[in-house]
């Protein structure tokens, strides 16, 4: 057997076992729980900014910019910068790349790929750190509710003539909240693109975990999720681009990674 091909078995082999091995995933969801009392998240920073997120998401998210290739990266909720960094340090190495395949010399700042950025409170010291930041050129910042019709209108002139577009979705985490986003935000997603969205984990915790949240167990992004594949079966829904929306979990990923914020939802647009 060719030797990437070995080796791209032996990969896809773990994964499938990993999906398989149920006492694995126990043991994850026991070190998971037990990491949240540390505020493990909260440790890791992308090129300098805080970025929220545990490093195993941090790699899938790698792996989805790089094959997917988007041109426009639309992401709820801004926190400390970190993702929006980290998202657009990953469009700056796309560009990058195509400038050394295509032998041509690189202007950093001409690059067309952005990624957008929306919170209802950007704090001014995150707002300054992310000014400051070399990858603030390639960084639209929105304040206002995800879901306000006004910053649904910047979106979309923001989105004008993009073809693949990604999606995160990481701010109020309420059921309430998330579905109105994945109605608003997923036509955007691209074929073959992904709308990821981080906390889906509230509903696998114990009852009472995030007491101190309006959101929790039976309401939560997982239950959005839930229930917005629900109404695309039922009802059926059209992407921005006229196309017909119909979204997998991709539960791939979720058993590469084993460690992940975001179980059922890397929504990948089928």
């Amino acid at each position: 057997m060719d030797p990437v091909e070995h080796f791209r078995t032996l990969v896809e082999g773990n994964i499938k076992g990993i999906g398989e091995d149920t006492s694995f995933k126990a043991l994850t969801l026991n070190w998971l729980m037990a990491a949240i009392g540390h505020g493990y998240a909260q440790n890791f920073t992308w090129l300098g900014r805080p970025v929220i997120q545990v490093p195993q998401d941090l790699y899938a998210i790698q792996e989805l910019i790089w094959t997917c290739r988007p041109d426009l990266i639309i992401e709820t909720g801004i926190a400390h910068g970190g993702s929006l960094v980290m998202s657009a340090s990953m469009l700056a190495m796309l560009d990058y790349c195509d400038a050394v395949d295509a032998g041509t010399v690189l202007d950093p700042r001409a690059g067309r790929r952005k990624v957008v950025g929306v919170d209802i409170d950007i704090r001014a010291h995150n707002r300054s750190a992310i000014d400051a930041h070399p990858m603030r050129h390639k960084i639209e910042l929105l304040q206002g509710s995800s879901v306000a019709p006004e910053i649904m209108d910047q979106i979309a002139k923001l989105a004008e003539g993009y073809e693949r577009v990604m999606v995160f979705l990481d701010s109020n985490h309420t059921h309430e909240h998330v579905l109105a986003e994945l109605e608003l935000y997923a036509p955007y997603v691209s074929p073959g693109s992904y709308c990821v969205v981080w906390d889906t984990g509230v509903e696998d915790l114990p009852e009472g975990s995030t007491a101190d949240r309006p959101w929790g167990k039976g309401d939560n992004p997982k239950t959005a999720v839930w229930e917005y594949r629900k109404r695309l079966a039922n009802e059926g829904r059209t992407a921005r681009d006229g196309g017909k929306l119909n979204f997998d979990i991709d539960l791939r990923i979720e058993n590469k990674i084993t460690i992940t914020a975001a179980p059922d939802g890397f929504l990948k647009r089928v």
